[in-house]
C-alpha cells in the first residue's frame, strides 16, 4: 500500500496500476483533481472518478481470484452505477462529459 499524489492518480486510472486501499486521503485527492473542491464529494465527475478506481482494483482482485463471486456481483453493480451517472453527465453537459472520459481514458 502506498501514498498518491494527484499525478499519481491519473497514472493509476489511466495504467491500471490500483490503490490497495481509499483512505480519506486519498479519496480527498479525487475529489480535488476530478470535482470543483475538496469537498465536492457529489458531483458526477468526481462519483464517476472514484468509481474508475474501485473498478479498477475489484478487477485486479477477480484476476486473481476467479471464483469470488460476491466481488463479481459488487463489480457489476459498480459498473451499472457509473454508466447511469456517465448518461445522465452526457445528457446535462457534453462538454463535461468529453473532458471526463478524455480525462478517465474509459473509451477510445
Amino acid at each position: 500500500m502506498y501514498f498518491c499524489t494527484s499525478k499519481k492518480i491519473k497514472e493509476n486510472i489511466k495504467k491500471e496500476t490500483i490503490i490497495m486501499y481509499l483512505t480519506p486521503e486519498v479519496r480527498q485527492e479525487i475529489f480535488t483533481e476530478y470535482g470543483k473542491s475538496a469537498v465536492d464529494t457529489g458531483s458526477p465527475e468526481s462519483q464517476v472518478a472514484l468509481f474508475t478506481v474501485r473498478i479498477k482494483h475489484l478487477t485486479e482482485h477477480l484476476k486473481q481470484n476467479k471464483k469470488d463471486l460476491s466481488t463479481k456481483r459488487s463489480l457489476i453493480a459498480l459498473v451499472g452505477k457509473r454508466k447511469k451517472l456517465l448518461e445522465y453527465l452526457k445528457q446535462q453537459d457534453i462538454e463535461r462529459y468529453r473532458e471526463l472520459i478524455k480525462k478517465l481514458g474509459l473509451r477510445k
